[in-house]
């Protein structure tokens, strides 16, 4: 079982950046692949980044490829995302997610525990 809090959310004016970062308890954190999703009103939830296990891999979405970096402390059971230059499009609830494994895709059935999500708003 893993448990996951993300935090760091809030209110940004475009171009500014912000960083989340997510917390861990429980069993093994280095043995799962983690991710970060984000889920805008009205839309579905949609991948953004993955990170591997060891954190010698990672992928993005395009939307966020060159402003967004996912990064781990597997001493202190934190994966973090990175946000620059954000745009108003950035808003949305973000969620990081676990997935048992080396590394793990962009789907949602993927990723195995879920934490409750942060509000980050980008004003224009």
């Amino acid at each position: 079982q893993v448990q996951l809090v993300e935090s760091g959310g809030g209110l940004v004016q475009a171009g500014g950046p912000l960083r989340l970062p997510c917390a861990a308890s429980g069993r093994s954190f280095s043995r799962y692949a983690m991710g970060w999703f984000r889920q805008a009103p009205g839309k579905e939830r949609e991948f953004v980044t993955v990170i591997s296990y060891s954190g010698g891999t990672t992928y993005y979405a395009d939307s966020v490829k060159g402003r967004f970096t996912i990064t781990r402390d597997n001493a202190k059971n934190t994966v973090y995302l990175q946000m620059n230059s954000l745009k108003p499009e950035d808003t949305a609830v973000y969620y990081c997610a676990a997935a048992h494994g080396y590394y793990s895709g962009t789907g949602l059935k993927e990723y195995d525990y879920w934490g409750q999500g942060t509000q980050v708003t980008v004003s224009s």
